[in-house]
């Protein structure tokens, strides 16, 4: 079983637009890794994601290339400042492949809790459009991979 933590594409600035939707650059970086992702056939049954703009365009651009049985959906516990031990609650619950589309510093602390059970630790650094794959294992989780948008515009990825 595997989950799939995402950071939201690059997006504006607060000060700019005060709804952050993705820059062009976010967009593109997220539509480069969602084709990766989908050529490398990873399937997920369902993609869930902040109330945040940026995270539900990002979710967005993702479902239509992976194309999940269950869609994507809205969440409240994947905020930036959420208890990231709520999200484990829904990962630990979860029976098929899922993923979760968030920003930092929720998803650093929800990897690091997931990973090494503390979410103060500084594991896993997402950079904007990034997906880590976790997958269980016999005691927890551990990190299978990352695919970042510089990795995915890579020769032979």
């Amino acid at each position: 079983m595997e989950i799939y933590l995402v950071r939201h594409g690059e997006a504006e600035s607060e000060l700019v637009e005060p709804t952050q939707p993705l820059r062009e650059r976010g967009r593109a970086d997220v539509t480069r890794v969602a084709r990766q992702a989908a050529a490398a056939k990873m399937t997920v049954a369902e993609i869930r994601h902040s109330t945040k703009l940026r995270a539900t365009q990002t979710a967005e651009i993702l479902a239509a290339h992976l194309s999940p049985a269950r869609g994507a959906h809205t969440v409240e516990y994947l905020a930036p400042e959420a208890d990231p031990g709520k999200a484990q609650d829904a990962v630990e619950t979860a029976t098929e492949p899922l993923m979760l589309v968030g920003h930092l510093p929720h998803l650093a602390r929800l990897a690091s809790l997931l990973l090494v059970g503390d979410p103060n630790r500084d594991i896993v650094r997402f950079r904007p459009g990034a997906v880590a794959r976790l997958e269980r294992a016999e005691r927890g989780w551990v990190l299978g991979w990352m695919l970042t948008p510089e990795i995915a515009d890579s020769p032979g990825c």
